[in-house]
């Protein structure tokens, strides 16, 4: 019964909800730059515009393929609306769903994964823009009296962050964590050497890339070795 709501009535409601906000979320990032055409006339040139998307697509395109393939076994279709929605998603859409996860002790990629890591994440925007108000309210004033210690200290909690979720993930699965590290390592080193300077862009997205496809071809493989065994 609970497989045939998930696919017949939750996914489809997911589906229309994520579309109508996805396409409302475009519509209201694009009114102010309508409200100051039509208003105040300021429109700016085509090639103008062709080029700030020509720079913009250049830092961030490979972004636009990458990052949802990379998110989406972890937070879901559900998850993938309202991460791509909010935002922040690498620093805190998909940590909160992992940690969610494990907390529920459920595996990404499965159904009862995929509502896990949604609850994880609604609780993360919730809890993000209550955070992000008093932060733009008293943020700058709180910043300025810390040590600069402290400050310095901040730039390292992504990484930390990051570091727990493998260790959490790591001891589920050890030996598929444990050939991803040395598959990334690797890869990293040889970006670092200029082994794929060939790539347009490559530092920017062949090692996350990379990483992803790679885990997944071992993944698939050792799904099919233990319904072999």
């Amino acid at each position: 019964m609970s497989e045939n709501f998930y696919k017949d009535k939750y996914m489809p409601s997911v589906n229309r909800i994520g579309k109508i906000t996805g396409y409302l979320g475009v519509v209201l990032a694009f009114t102010p730059a309508v409200m100051l055409a039509i208003v105040y006339g300021l429109v700016p040139k085509p090639a103008a515009l062709l080029t700030a998307f020509i720079s913009g697509a250049s830092a961030f395109g490979v972004l636009w393929f990458v990052e949802p393939i990379s998110y989406f076994p972890v937070v879901g279709p559900a998850g993938t609306y309202m991460a791509f929605l909010s935002g922040n998603i690498s620093n805190m859409r998909i940590p909160c769903a992992s940690m969610a996860q494990v907390a529920a002790d459920v595996e990404p990629g499965t159904e009862k994964g995929s509502v896990v890591a949604t609850i994880g994440m609604a609780v993360s925007i919730i809890i993000n823009i209550a955070v992000l108000t008093i932060g733009a309210i008293l943020g700058s004033s709180v910043l300025s009296m810390l040590p600069d210690s402290i400050k310095a200290a901040l730039n390292y909690l992504l990484p930390a962050l990051f570091g727990a979720l493998l260790v959490q993930f790591g001891l589920k699965m050890e030996k598929h964590s444990l050939v991803m590290v040395l598959i990334a390592v690797t890869l990293y080193t040889a970006i670092g050497l200029g082994v794929f300077n060939w790539l347009p862009g490559a530092s920017n997205w062949l090692g996350t890339l990379g990483c992803v496809f790679a885990s997944i071809l071992i993944g698939l493989a050792t799904l099919k070795n233990k319904a072999k065994s």
